[in-house]
């Protein structure tokens, strides 16, 4: 028996089509919502797409006219931090505006829960590690901004219009679905654990470090990986508790340890069999030494325990996948 329908908002993307699958094995329906532009239609198999862009007035108002949602997943946001320093307008434009559109039209057609994917961008350069939920907010690119600005957003609209919400702030999703059914697909790719794979898959590839100087215990960046499998559990069990009362609130999502540059590259050469090459680069600025969540209360009150914590696990799913996917395209 089908629990009710639900607008996947970026559903033919990474970690929007996980959800998707992850809904859909929960009895519920998920229908996708995407204008391609970085997602992929053959990734939407857990119910129907919708093609099209959150900006336009006719079509959300067509799409909650003909389906009763009880719930919204949102996931639609571009989120390459260095394109939106160098292009804010189309940052400010597709996360904050298009959010904007897709919360009135919700309120318009009477559905009262979000699920809203956020990001540790918001936090900027960490006065603590692990970094709680209540951090001071002060992002340091116009990606992080964006995605505050969505979260005061969902905040004003919960007291003026009774929207109730609950915000996923991420920190590095990784990993891929394990049946191969769905995974990352970016164009560009800017992600270190698919990077190093596809380095590691050219035999004679290398991988670029950005930083070998900081002040951690091998010279580069600390972070904390997710697996895409448990960003998929904590967004149902966010909504799950959305409908059944539950209040408004914000998470951190991450393992709550953190794994190195140099780390992450010996993981890949481990599940690879590659001693793939390392190409050596200058800082990139912005770039924190270390962000690790502080994920306890996602734990304790979602009872949230991610499947798949080691880095070796995220690595070999990301893997599987990656090698599929070259398969088919050949």
């Amino acid at each position: 028996m089908k629990k009710g329908k639900v607008l996947v908002v970026g559903g033919a993307g990474y970690i929007g089509s996980q959800c998707a699958k992850e809904l859909h094995a929960r009895g519920y329906e998920p229908v996708a919502l995407d204008n391609l532009c970085t997602g992929h239609k053959d990734l939407v198999r857990w119910g129907r797409l919708v093609e099209g862009d959150v900006l336009d007035f006719h079509l959300l108002n067509n799409v909650f006219g003909q389906n009763e949602f009880h719930s919204v997943m949102h996931f639609a946001a571009h989120a390459v931090v260095s394109e939106s320093v160098e292009d804010p307008a189309q940052y400010y434009r597709n996360n904050v505006a298009g959010t904007l559109s897709l919360l009135e039209a919700m309120v318009r057609h009477g559905v009262k829960n979000v699920v809203f994917s956020s990001t540790c961008a918001t936090y900027g350069l960490p006065k603590q590690v692990p970094i709680p939920e209540n951090h001071p907010q002060d992002p340091i690119n116009p990606y992080g901004m964006t995605k505050l600005t969505v979260e005061r957003m969902l905040a004003d609209f919960h007291k003026a219009y009774g929207l109730q919400y609950m915000a996923l702030r991420y920190f590095n999703a990784a990993g891929a679905d394990p049946d191969g059914e769905t995974g990352e697909d970016h164009d560009p790719e800017t992600h270190l654990i698919p990077l190093a794979l596809a380095a590691a898959m050219r035999k004679d590839g290398s991988v670029k470090i950005f930083g070998t100087d900081y002040d951690t215990p091998d010279g580069t960046c600390i972070r904390d990986y997710v697996h895409t499998v448990d960003l998929a559990g904590a967004h149902v069990a966010c909504m799950e508790r959305l409908m059944d009362g539950c209040p408004s609130t914000v998470y951190n999502l991450g393992n709550g340890e953190g794994y190195s540059v140099y780390e992450v590259v010996e993981a890949v050469r481990r599940v690879t069999g590659v001693n793939m090459r390392v190409q050596k680069a200058p800082r990139r600025p912005g770039d924190p030494p270390r962000l690790v969540a502080a994920s306890e209360r996602a734990r304790r009150e979602l009872s949230w325990q991610p499947r798949f914590p080691d880095l070796d696990s995220m690595v070999k799913t990301a893997y599987a996948w990656a090698k599929g996917r070259a398969g088919a395209a050949v």
